[in-house]
């Protein structure tokens, strides 16, 4: 996992406020999922300060909020295996990471819609990018995908983990209308 170093203000000089490396939830039904919110933003960030976070939330970021997480996403051969258990990995995400949880298509696996604008930088390995229409992209290390609030599910194909940063931006626009199956963004 990366380590993060988090800068800000004490009495008007610019300090390191941090420099850690965050853990997330530990997923018992997913195995070698995971996903670590590294650091948020309100709206309007406080500044200059040391803009400390709260508790990771796991909540989707509001319109003009920010997120970034590290994803890691298992081999796709995990979902097949006879032990892992849908059911019990749904609840378990639906209570680690709500927000995103509550935005997947529960008749098509993996196929989600976020009301906001992500960017995406593959970290390691590889990923193949699948939307709704059926095109797909298969992406690596140093690619980067800006995800504008489609439909998508990621997946790997893949024998190890692939590791993606991903900065979540609110988008105002997708408040309006936002409905997770459907888009109503244009570029």
């Amino acid at each position: 996992m990366p380590r993060r170093i988090v800068t800000g203000y004490r009495a008007g000089k610019s300090v390191i406020v941090a420099d850690n490396v965050p853990v997330g939830p530990t997923y018992r039904h997913s195995m070698g999922f995971s996903n670590v919110e590294f650091w948020s933003t309100p709206a309007v960030p406080p500044h200059p300060g040391p803009s400390i976070q709260a508790e990771p939330t796991g909540r989707l970021p509001g319109p003009g909020e920010s997120q970034l997480l590290i994803v890691t996403f298992p081999p796709d051969a995990h979902f097949a295996s006879p032990d892992f258990n849908p059911a019990l990995a749904a609840t378990e995400q639906a209570r680690l990471m709500p927000g995103i949880a509550a935005c997947f298509d529960p008749d098509n696996p993996g196929m989600h819609r976020t009301p906001t604008v992500d960017y995406v930088i593959v970290l390691e390995g590889e990923l193949v990018l699948e939307l709704d229409d059926g095109e797909s992209r298969t992406i690596g290390s140093g690619d980067i995908v800006v995800q504008n609030g489609t439909r998508h599910a990621w997946r790997n194909p893949g024998d190890r983990p692939a590791v993606n940063a991903v900065i979540l931006v609110g988008d105002v626009q997708a408040t309006t209308g936002f409905s997770p199956g459907h888009s109503t963004m244009s570029t």
